[in-house]
C-alpha cells in the first residue's frame, strides 16, 4: 500500500526524484534540510567530473578516481554546495573559473593530488569559504598575491608540499604591522596535530579549536631570516599567532638539513633604514632634478615612491618607469627619480618607502618649484622715427664758449683785414 502511495506521488509530480550519477551513491542530507543530498563517487575508473550531479547536492565527494583536471565552471549548477572534496585523485590542473557560482561553499579539499600550482584568484567565487586543504600536493611556490584571497580562510593546510619560503604578504596577513590591525586581535594557530583532516568522505567533519589554523609541516623550508621572523613573532608576547608544530624543520639550508626550526641558528631580520640625499630641493621651472634615497636592511628592502601634491594634497604612487633602481650588494638598495622639465605640478612631497619582512620605513623629500628668472627688457626699436627725434637730428650741436670766442676773433680779424685793404 505504501509503495502504491509513493508511486502515485511520483507520477503526480508531488515528489521529484533526481537521478544519481553513474558509479556514485546519493543519500539524503542530515543538515536539517531533507531535500539536500550528499553525493559520493569513488569509482577508480572515473576520469571526468560527472555533469549530472543533482542541483540540490550540499556535499560532493570525488575520491580515489582517475580525474586529472577540473575544467571551467565544473560545478556551476551546484549553487547549494557547501562541501567539495576532490581528494586523492590525479588532479594536475584546476581552471581559474572552476568554482564559479559556488556562493555557499564552506569547505574545499584537494589533498592527495598532483597540483604544482593553485588558482588563488578563483577563491573570489567562493566568498563563504573557510576551509582550504591543499595537503600532500606538489606546490613549490606560494605567490604573494595569494594573500589577497585568503582573508576569510580560517583553516589553511599547506603541509606535505615543496614550499621553501613564505611571501611577506602572508606574514602581513598573519602579523599586521602596528596601526594596520582592524578589529579585535584574533589568535591564529600554526600547527598540525589538532588540525589534521585526514579522513574519508563518508565521515562528517567538524573543526574543533582550529580557528585560524595554518598547517606548514613537512615542507623543505629554507631556514633563514624570513622564517626566523615567523618564529620570533609567534613567540612574542601578545602575538596573534602561536607556533605549535614541533615537526617544522629546516630541510634545505646548508648545514641545517633536518634541524628543528626552533633550534636552528638563524640570521635575524633587520628593519630598513632610509637616508635621502637631500630633504629639501628647490629648483626653477623647466629645469631637471634628480631625487635619490638609499636604504639598507635585511632582507634587501624594496623601494617605492609616493608623491603628495603641494596644491591638491592628493597622494599617488609613481610608476616604475619613473624610477631607476640598483642593488649594489645584499642588504643595500638605492633609487633615483629623474624629473625633467619641471612644472609647478611637480612640486610637493616625495616619500621614499623601504620595506622588507621586518618592517617599513620612509623618508620625505620636499620639492619646491620656483618661477623662471626674468631678463631685463630692451627698448623696442621703431622703424619710423618720431617727429621729436627728427627735429633733434636737424639741429646743429651747440658750441662751447671757447669755440664761440675763437670763432668771433677770427671773424673780427677777417673783417679788419678787409677794411684796411
Amino acid at each position: 500500500m505504501l509503495l502504491l502511495v509513493l508511486l502515485y506521488l511520483v507520477q503526480s509530480g508531488v515528489v521529484e526524484v533526481l537521478p544519481c550519477p553513474a558509479s556514485c551513491v546519493c543519500t539524503n542530507g542530515s543538515t536539517g534540510a531533507a531535500d539536500l543530498r550528499m553525493v559520493q563517487c569513488g569509482d577508480p575508473g572515473m576520469s571526468a567530473i560527472p555533469v549530472n550531479v543533482p542541483a540540490n547536492t550540499f556535499k560532493l565527494c570525488l575520491e580515489k578516481t582517475r580525474i586529472s583536471r577540473v575544467p571551467r565552471a565544473a560545478f556551476f549548477n551546484l549553487s547549494e554546495l557547501r562541501f567539495l572534496w576532490l581528494t586523492y585523485n590525479s588532479i594536475t590542473s584546476v581552471h581559474t573559473s572552476s568554482f564559479v557560482n559556488l556562493k555557499a561553499l564552506r569547505e574545499l579539499r584537494l589533498d592527495g593530488n598532483l597540483l604544482t600550482s593553485f588558482p588563488w584568484e578563483g577563491l573570489r567565487d567562493m566568498p563563504r569559504l573557510q576551509t582550504l586543504v591543499l595537503h600532500n600536493n606538489r606546490l613549490s611556490n606560494l605567490p604573494p598575491q595569494a594573500a589577497l584571497f585568503l582573508l576569510n580562510i580560517t583553516y589553511l593546510d599547506l603541509s606535505s608540499n615543496r614550499l621553501t619560503i613564505l611571501p611577506a604578504e602572508l606574514l602581513d596577513l598573519w602579523f599586521p604591522l602596528p596601526g594596520l590591525q582592524e578589529g579585535p586581535v584574533q589568535r591564529k594557530i600554526l600547527s598540525k596535530v589538532e588540525c589534521d583532516l585526514r579522513h574519508t568522505c563518508d565521515k562528517n567533519f567538524i573543526l574543533f579549536n582550529c580557528f585560524g589554523c595554518v598547517g606548514l609541516h613537512d615542507n623543505p623550508w629554507l631556514c633563514d631570516c624570513e622564517i626566523s621572523l615567523l618564529v620570533s613573532l609567534s613567540m612574542s608576547l601578545g602575538s596573534s599567532v602561536v607556533l605549535m608544530d614541533p615537526l617544522l624543520m629546516c630541510s634545505r639550508s646548508v648545514g641545517q638539513s633536518g634541524t628543528l626550526l626552533t633550534q636552528a641558528e638563524l640570521s635575524r631580520c633587520m628593519r630598513p633604514s632610509v637616508q635621502p640625499a637631500a630633504t629639501r630641493v628647490t629648483s626653477s621651472v623647466g629645469s631637471n632634478v634628480l631625487l635619490r634615497c638609499d636604504a639598507s636592511g635585511y632582507p634587501t628592502p624594496t623601494l617605492t615612491w609616493i608623491k603628495t601634491s603641494a596644491y591638491t594634497g592628493e597622494q599617488h604612487g609613481l610608476h616604475l618607469s619613473e624610477e631607476v633602481r640598483e642593488s649594489p650588494r645584499v642588504g643595500v638598495r638605492w633609487s633615483i627619480i629623474s624629473l625633467n622639465g619641471l612644472s609647478y605640478s611637480d612640486a610637493g612631497e616625495y616619500r621614499c618607502q623601504a620595506r622588507n619582512m621586518a618592517g617599513l620605513s620612509e623618508a620625505p623629500i620636499k620639492l619646491k618649484v620656483m618661477g623662471a628668472t626674468r631678463l631685463l627688457r630692451l627698448p623696442r626699436k621703431n622703424s619710423k622715427p618720431t617727429f621729436s627725434r627728427s627735429l633733434q637730428r636737424s639741429r646743429k650741436p651747440s658750441k662751447t664758449p671757447a669755440a664761440a670766442a675763437n670763432e668771433s676773433r677770427i671773424s673780427t680779424g677777417l673783417q679788419t683785414q678787409l677794411e684796411g685793404s
